[in-house]
C-alpha cells in the first residue's frame, strides 16, 4: 500500500463545489443576478487578458518561445528598479483579482481566479528571499539560456534575423545586471556553492573562446528559408556575426572574468540550504512551492525511506527472475555488460526515437483526448550537455512552428546503460510530458496563462505516473528495461530522501553520493549530475514522487468507488482536462468526476 499524501485544502468551497458536480455554489443565500455574474465575468476575462499582456511585455523571452514575436528584438529588464517596478505591479494585479466575486461562476471560472490569486500570493511571498540574487547555477542562467533560446525561435523572414540582431546587442546589458544581482548576493551572504560555481566559469569560457562563426549564437545562419534575397541574407550574416563579436564574446568573456576570479571564490563551501540566511524558512518555502501541500521535510524524508525499501523489494523481484540472489550481484553483473551500453550519440538518439514511436501506437487504449502536435528528439547542446540531465523535453510553440522536442544527452554514450530509456522516453516524451503540456495547450476553454503555466508536482507527478503505463499496455518487454523503469522511479524516491538530506538534515555531498550508490545501479555520470542538481535546485526534486503517489492515490479511489464504471481513458482524459493544477485542486476535481460516474 503507498502512502496516502494529505494535502491542504486552498478552498473549502471550492472542494464542496466540486462535489457537487462542477457546478459554482454562492456562499450567500440568494443567487446574484445574472447580469451581476456576468459583469464579474467579463471583469475576470479581461484581467486575466491584461496580466497575460503584461507578462508577456515583461517576460519577451518566454513570449518569444511561445511564438508571440512582438517583442522579438528585446530583453527582460533584470535591473534592481524593475524587480521593484513588478513587485509593487504584482501586488496591484493581486488586489484587483481579490476584488472580482466569483458567486454564480462555474467552478472552472472560478478557478481561473483561485489560481491566478495563488501564483501572484506564491511570487510575491518568495519576493522576501530574493531569489534574484543567485541568478546563475550550473544548470541554469543568463550564460545558459541565451544560446538555448535560440534553437527555440522560428525564422521566416528578414525581420526575425534583424529582432535577433537588436537582441543580441542588447545581451551586454543583461549580464551586466546579472554580474550587478550576484555582487549584492555575495554581500549579503546568498551565493551558490564554490565548487558548482568553478563549473558556471568553464562553461562560460568555453563560449567566449568560440569562434563566432561557430557559435551557436550564429546558429540561424546556417540556412535561410525561401524568399529572402542574396543580398539580405549577406547583410543579415554580416551584422549577426559582428553583433557576436563585438558584444556577446566580449560579454561572456567578462561574465567568465567575474565568475572565475570574484564570484566563484567566495562561494560557499555547504551545499545545503541551511548554511543561507534564512536558510530553514527558504527551503520550507520551496517545499510547499514545489509539491503544493502541506507536507514538512520531516514527512517527506520519511516517505522517501518508505518508498525507497519497497522499491528495493521490487527491483529484487526482478532480480531473482534473471538468476540472481541479491541486488547487489545483480546491480554489479550490469556493469559487466556491454549489450546495455550505448555505442554512439546516434544510437541514443534511435532508442528513444523507438520507444516513443512505440508509445504512439498504444496510446488510444490509454487516452480519448490526444495532442495534436508531434514531438521529436534532438540531442542536447554540447555547450551545456556536461551538466544537463540525461533527458528533458521543451514545449511547442502554441501556433505549430515549433514541435515538442526531447532534449536527450548523448554525452560520453558509452559511459552511460540502455536500461532507463525507455521510461525516460516515456516520462519526457509520450504520454508524458509531451502529452500533458501538449494538451494543456490545445485546451481552447483555459486561459492562457494556464495554458502555458502549471504546478511542478503535478507535471513531475504526471510524467512519473505515466512511465508505469508502458507496462499497462505491454510494453517493456525486455526485463533489463523493466528493472530501468524501477530503478528511474527508485531515483525518484531516493529525491525525497537526499533532497531533504542536503537541505534539512545537513547532509554533506558525500553523504548523497554514498546513498545513490547503496540504493540504485544509476550510472556514476547521473549520480554526479544529479547530486550537483539538488543542490541548485532545492525542493523541485520532491515534486516528482509526491505528485506521483497523488495520482496513484486518487486511481486506487476511482478504481475502488466505481468498480465496473472506471473507464482508465476517462479517467487520464480527466486527469489532464484542466491544464496542471495544485494537487488538493486536482482531488478536488477527481472526487466530483468519480460523483458524477457512480451517480451515472
Amino acid at each position: 500500500m503507498r502512502p496516502q499524501i494529505s494535502m491542504h485544502r486552498t478552498s473549502l468551497l471550492l472542494a464542496v463545489c466540486a462535489a457537487m458536480g462542477m457546478i459554482a455554489c454562492s456562499p450567500a443565500d440568494e443567487a446574484p443576478a445574472a447580469d451581476e455574474v456576468q459583469a464579474q465575468r467579463d471583469a475576470l476575462s479581461a484581467l486575466l487578458d491584461e496580466q497575460w499582456e503584461y507578462t508577456m511585455r515583461t517576460s519577451p523571452e518566454w513570449a518569444s518561445m511561445l511564438g508571440d514575436k512582438r517583442y522579438n528584438d528585446q530583453i527582460s529588464d533584470f535591473s534592481e528598479e524593475a524587480i521593484e517596478t513588478r513587485l509593487a505591479e504584482s501586488e496591484e494585479f493581486l488586489e484587483r483579482f481579490e476584488a472580482i466575486d466569483t458567486s454564480g461562476f462555474t467552478v472552472q471560472e472560478a478557478l481561473n481566479r483561485d489560481l491566478m490569486v495563488h501564483r501572484l500570493q506564491r511570487g510575491i511571498e518568495g519576493a522576501r528571499f530574493k531569489p534574484w540574487r543567485m541568478p546563475v547555477n550550473q544548470m541554469s542562467g543568463i550564460h545558459l539560456m541565451a544560446p538555448q533560446m535560440v534553437s527555440m525561435l522560428s525564422f521566416t523572414e528578414i525581420k526575425d534575423y534583424d529582432d535577433l540582431i537588436s537582441r543580441y546587442r542588447k545581451l551586454p546589458t543583461a549580464f551586466d545586471q546579472a554580474m550587478d544581482h550576484m555582487r549584492k548576493g555575495m554581500a549579503e551572504g546568498l551565493i551558490p556553492p564554490k565548487f558548482l560555481l568553478e563549473k558556471v566559469a568553464q562553461q562560460a569560457a568555453g563560449l567566449a573562446g568560440m569562434p563566432a562563426e561557430a557559435s551557436p549564437f550564429a546558429g540561424p545562419l546556417a540556412g535561410f528559408p525561401e524568399g529572402i534575397p542574396a543580398e539580405e541574407q549577406e547583410r543579415i550574416r554580416e551584422e549577426m556575426l559582428a553583433a557576436i563579436s563585438d558584444d556577446i564574446l566580449p560579454a561572456y568573456a567578462r561574465f567568465t572574468e567575474f565568475v572565475r576570479d570574484e564570484y566563484a571564490p567566495a562561494g560557499r563551501e555547504e551545499p545545503g540550504m541551511w548554511s543561507l540566511p534564512e536558510g530553514e524558512e527558504r527551503y520550507a518555502f520551496l517545499v510547499k512551492v514545489q509539491t503544493t501541500s502541506d507536507l514538512t521535510p520531516e514527512e517527506i524524508h520519511e516517505i522517501g525511506l518508505a518508498e525507497v525499501e519497497a522499491l528495493e523489494e521490487e527491483m529484487r523481484r526482478v532480480a531473482s527472475s534473471l538468476g540472481y540472489d541479491d541486488l547487489e550481484s545483480f546491480n554489479a553483473a550490469l556493469e559487466e555488460m556491454p549489450e546495455l551500453r550505448p555505442q554512439s550519440r546516434e544510437e541514443i538518439l534511435e532508442i528513444y526515437r523507438g520507444h516513443i514511436d512505440a508509445m504512439y501506437e498504444r496510446l488510444p487504449d490509454l487516452f480519448g483526448r490526444l495532442p495534436q502536435a508531434r514531438v521529436e528528439v534532438l540531442p542536447v547542446e554540447e555547450f551545456r550537455e556536461r551538466e544537463a540531465a540525461g533527458a528533458q523535453y521543451m514545449r511547442p510553440a502554441p501556433d505549430g512552428s515549433r514541435p515538442g522536442r526531447v532534449m536527450v544527452n548523448t554525452n560520453d554514450p558509452t559511459a552511460r546503460k540502455t536500461i532507463d530509456m525507455e521510461s525516460t522516453a516515456y516520462h519526457e516524451g509520450v504520454p508524458g510530458h509531451h502529452l500533458q503540456l501538449t494538451i494543456a495547450q490545445e485546451l481552447p476553454e483555459l486561459p492562457r496563462f494556464r495554458q502555458q503555466g502549471g504546478y511542478t508536482s503535478y507535471i513531475e507527478g504526471w510524467a512519473l505516473y505515466s512511465e508505469r503505463l508502458g507496462k499497462e499496455v505491454g510494453l517493456f518487454s525486455n526485463p533489463y528495461s523493466d528493472y530501468g523503469r524501477l530503478q528511474d522511479e527508485m531515483l525518484r524516491a531516493i529525491r525525497l530522501v537526499v533532497d531533504t538530506g542536503f537541505h534539512f538534515k545537513g547532509w554533506s555531498r558525500e553523504d548523497v553520493v554514498e546513498f545513490f550508490r547503496d540504493h540504485s545501479a544509476i550510472d556514476e555520470i547521473t549520480i554526479q549530475s544529479e547530486t550537483d542538481r539538488y543542490i541548485v535546485w532545492p525542493g523541485q526534486a520532491l515534486s516528482y514522487k509526491i505528485g506521483q503517489l497523488k495520482m496513484l492515490e486518487l486511481r486506487e479511489r476511482a478504481e475502488t468507488e466505481l468498480g465496473e464504471k472506471f473507464d482508465v481513458r476517462a479517467f487520464h482524459d480527466e486527469i489532464l482536462g484542466a491544464g496542471a493544477l495544485p494537487l488538493d485542486v486536482l482531488e478536488a476535481r477527481i472526487d466530483a468526476w468519480i460523483a458524477n460516474r457512480k451517480a451515472a
